[in-house]
């Protein structure tokens, strides 16, 4: 009996040992299933606001001062810039049910913090005259002391457009757009030509040899790397490199001019135009297409006819003054409109608007969350709420930050958008 039962578990451990070696490994495990991104229960924000079919919209997280630019983090969670508050904020969201676990400050005394950028591990924030380069070098999930480093300061600050926006490029250099000091200039003097311009620097805040002003008489220039942008909100970086940004031009041309220049594509040493000319075309504009002259502003000496202006790539309608902006996977782009607050007649909507883009180019553009208003006749300067940022994670779930009334929404694709 004994020597039966020994010959016979000998048996079935070779039987076994047979087996388990002859399948390939991936036979032997569970194979992970992938999750969809969660979708909390209908709430008020789903009644209140519309998104574009395929899509549902839920509120993520409320009760922040004056949100704008955001960023996923590399723990997955999302950083916004509380601009109100003057410091930055972690809404992780740990237990997985679309919903923000809590707001957590991790980055304090930050002045007129507005956006944020990761770069190798490192979190670049950019205020209102300052670019600092946050480290969190205990490992502790907070940024203070010696784990702030200031990279670029001094950014001229005074007037309006204090807004500042940095991002790093494909290049590893650090681009910063700074605005206008008014509307025109007309009885206001710029003086610094940091101004109504997107900057280039070094990760350590110098000037980059190969950019286009670097040995130019006036220090301040030499960061130039694009001018004549009013108001360049916000910008990303395309998979080839390209540099597309909003832009929100001159005002006070009446409610159709100009044009709302939403997507221009920056390059290296070129003028936009500001203050002198403006694109007029509506919608995609034509490859040639020559910008017009405002008459409210002289030409001079360093700007003598619009032949010398790059023309924007897509324009809508005035006053829905574009924001901040990121790029779905397809391609497209989504836009918050932060909308009128002065139109002469018809008020423009405060919204996100999707532009579709087909072949490297956007050619439409479309509403894609809007109800931001109670009626269309409303300004948004007294909407229920004004979107401000758009920031899409890896897996396709997008975030929008609303600065007038400190929510955060989460987007998530129920289909392939």
């Amino acid at each position: 009996m004994k020597r039966s039962l020994l010959v016979s578990l000998v048996v079935l451990g070779l039987i076994a040992a047979t087996i388990s070696f002859a399948q390939p490994p991936h036979h032997l495990h569970i194979p992970l299933i992938a999750r969809s991104p969660a979708i909390p229960p209908a709430d008020a924000i789903s009644a209140r606001l519309q998104v574009a079919a395929g899509f549902a919209v839920r509120l993520y997280a409320s009760g922040l001062n004056r949100p704008r630019l955001m960023a996923m983090g590399p723990d997955s969670a999302l950083y916004v810039a509380e601009r109100g508050a003057n410091r930055i904020v972690r809404l992780a969201d740990t237990d997985v049910d679309g919903r923000a676990d809590g707001i957590n400050p991790v980055a304090t005394n930050l002045p007129g913090v507005h956006s944020l950028a990761w770069h190798n591990s490192n979190l670049y924030a950019a205020g209102n005259a300052t670019v600092w380069r946050l480290s969190d070098n205990d490992n502790n999930g907070l940024f203070s002391g010696s784990e702030i480093t200031v990279i670029v300061d001094g950014l001229p600050n005074d007037g309006g457009h204090s807004t500042r926006t940095a991002r790093i490029g494909p290049d590893g250099k650090l681009y910063v757009s700074v605005g206008s000091k008014c509307n025109i200039t007309v009885g206001c003097s710029e003086g610094d030509p940091r101004r109504a311009a997107i900057l280039r620097y070094n990760l350590d805040g110098s000037i980059p040899a190969d950019n286009p002003f670097a040995s130019d008489p006036d220090p301040r220039r030499r960061a130039v790397w694009a001018e004549g942008l009013r108001n360049s909100v916000d910008f990303i970086f395309l998979p080839d490199g390209r540099l597309w940004a909003t832009h929100n031009g001159s005002d006070g041309l009446g409610n159709d001019l100009p044009p709302e220049e939403v997507i221009i594509e920056v390059e290296r040493g070129k003028h936009y135009g500001w203050p002198y000319c403006y694109t007029a075309e509506l919608g995609p504009v034509p490859p040639g297409a020559q910008e017009v002259r405002d008459i409210r502003v002289p030409l001079d000496a360093t700007f003598t006819s619009c032949a010398q202006a790059t023309p924007a790539l897509f324009t809508d309608l005035a006053h829905y003054a574009p924001l901040g902006l990121d790029r779905l996977a397809n391609g497209d782009v989504l836009i918050a409109y932060h909308g009128s607050w002065n139109a002469d007649e018809t008020p423009r909507d405060c919204r996100v608007q999707r532009i579709r883009v087909d072949n490297g180019a956007p050619v439409a553009a479309e509403a894609f969350l809007t109800g931001f208003r109670d009626n269309p006749q409303q300004e948004c300067g007294g909407a229920w709420g004004r979107p401000a940022g758009v920031t899409i994670a890896p897996d396709g779930v997008i975030f929008v930050s609303d600065d007038r009334n400190g929510n955060i929404y989460r987007i998530v694709p129920l289909a392939n958008p």
